[in-house]
């Protein structure tokens, strides 16, 4: 049998297309009422019913280690287009009228849609701080931080966006380079984009974001100083020119990171990109692999979202998820003051479809001017109104948010370097400034206060992993999940055997071990 392909532009504007026509129900449903014995994400049925030719993207997780799914799946017409084993799966490409077919094979755990991403947006020298024109850098107290010798050195960060413009053509000087040398700072890049081969930042988001984090300031004369102007960088490209990318193209992305966190000391990750399908953190696949590298020891920080308005504020993978920082964005007012400082009207909160209150704290997300991929790039081109000087732009979102927590991260880990991720989360979010609004979380991030807390104590005590991690081949079931009743006995971690996690090196002093385990990126003005 074989499968009528779409041409991949097209196809993926169908498929957007169609999931905005199908995300008005599903939305509102609860997060996966499944049939008895499914394994296959509702989505994914309703796409076979409306539109059965259409070729579609899935995620398929494995029973085991044999090769029947991926042998069928071209039997049925598709294709596997990449290898996931962080979490025992791989992305494929099929029909959807094929989909419960292939959900069948007894080699298959548990079907996902591939749904496409929404993009969110030693001690130092002394920096100059006279022309610092980013309010957010003082609202979080960073500024009082760097005076202390700590703006990121020897910390990297993963950028998982659109893509890393660490120079321009006939300048010498990058935000982006060490500050008294040649060095880039963006270590290394790789592009796991499905659409977008190359390297280089064709949108505008991804430099954007880095700059935020890691910028120097160094175009500017010191006025537009990113969080941790010494951190180190590395390009992980998700996304194309028109900033689009799907869940398989960030789980490939987030797999390269686990592979190669040792050789460049990888500690925080940055992800300004959700979801476009809710669903359970037990059932994503995007969210069990970023709960492999939180219990590898590297802190992930997502953006919220900016559905605070559409979609009921509706909270998508992985910024569901428990375990990492979910961020959302504060509107500063330009003000260096934080006292007239509200929530933006965009930023996603509420409680997710497993009980989860998010976002875990909030901080400055609006009208942050940061590095500009150059005019060539599709945001500069379509928001030319938007660009601060010839190396700037300006934009805000959740994505802006995530971005600036990135760098607090960052300086509190140069400063407090064997912090866990647990310690890391709960030190933020016990020591914000109040911010008594409905949707700030913990409150108003301050670096300051987290680096001189000094306390031990960690975040996500007795919480539980994704499902997608657990022992067996039975597909994931949240409505089963009797929180008072889920034993850890009963999660065999030795059982993992895609080889993806290193469990002598999960810091399990955040797990209760007792005997029962308790409960769009870019907004435009």
């Amino acid at each position: 049998m074989v499968a009528t392909v779409v041409p991949k532009v097209d196809r993926r504007l169908f498929v957007i297309f169609l999931v905005l026509c199908l995300i008005s129900t599903t939305a509102l449903l609860p997060a996966l009422p499944q049939a008895e014995g499914g394994n296959v994400q509702p989505i994914l049925r309703q796409m076979a019913a409306s539109q059965p030719e259409t070729v579609v993207g899935l995620i398929v997780q494995k029973a085991g280690s044999g090769q029947s799914p991926e042998e069928l799946v071209r039997l049925l017409g598709g294709r596997v287009t990449k290898d996931l084993r962080i979490i025992n799966a791989f992305a494929a490409e099929l029909p959807a009228s094929e989909v419960e077919r292939l959900a069948r094979d007894p080699g298959v755990r548990w079907v996902s849609f591939d749904a496409p991403m929404i993009r969110q947006g030693g001690p130092d020298e002394p920096i100059e701080t006279g022309n610092l024109l980013n309010a957010y850098i003082l609202a979080i107290g960073a500024d009082d931080v760097w005076a202390e010798g700590y703006q990121g050195s020897g910390v990297t960060v993963a950028v998982v966006d659109s893509g890393i413009r660490s120079n321009f053509q006939g300048k010498k000087l990058s935000d982006l380079k060490d500050s008294d040398s040649d060095r880039s700072r963006v270590l290394h890049s790789e592009s796991f984009s499905t659409d977008s081969r190359n390297v280089h930042d064709e949108f505008g988001h991804g430099t954007h974001v880095a700059g935020i984090i890691g910028g120097n300031g160094a175009l500017s004369d010191d006025t537009y100083i990113g969080v941790a102007p010494s951190v180190n960088l590395l390009n992980v490209k998700v996304s194309d020119a028109y900033g689009a990318g799907y869940e398989s193209d960030v789980v490939a992305g987030l797999q390269w990171i686990y592979e190669h966190e040792d050789e460049y000391e990888i500690r925080v990750i940055n992800i300004s990109l959700n979801s476009s399908v809710p669903q359970s953190y037990h059932t994503s696949p995007l969210d069990a692999a970023v709960e492999i590298l939180w219990f590898n020891g590297i802190v992930v920080v997502v953006s919220a979202g900016n559905n605070a308005v559409d979609h009921n504020g509706i909270l998508y993978p992985p910024a569901n998820d428990p375990f990492v920082i979910t961020v959302g964005a504060v509107d500063d007012r330009g003000t260096f003051d934080t006292g007239d400082d509200v929530l933006a009207p965009f930023s996603a909160q509420g409680k997710t479809a497993d009980g989860f209150f998010k976002p875990d704290l909030v901080v400055p997300g609006t009208n942050i001017i940061s590095l500009s991929a150059g005019r060539g790039a599709r945001l500069a081109r379509e928001h030319w109104d938007h660009q601060v000087g010839k190396y700037y732009f300006r934009m805000s979102g959740t994505s802006m948010a995530s971005a600036v927590t990135s760098g607090a991260v960052a300086l509190l880990l140069q400063a407090q370097p064997d912090l866990n991720p647990d310690q890391v989360k709960w030190r933020l979010m016990h020591t914000t400034e109040p911010f008594p609004v409905e949707g700030a979380g913990a409150g108003y991030l301050n670096v300051y206060n987290a680096v001189h807390n000094g306390s031990r104590a960690t975040a996500n005590t007795g919480q539980v992993p994704s499902e997608l991690l657990w022992t067996g081949s039975d597909p994931p079931a949240w409505d089963s999940v009797h929180w008072d009743s889920v034993h850890w006995d009963s999660v065999h971690w030795d059982s993992v055997h895609w080889d993806s996690v290193h469990w002598d090196s999960v810091h399990w002093d955040s797990v209760h071990w007792g005997d029962a385990v308790y409960s769009s990126s870019i907004s435009w003005d």
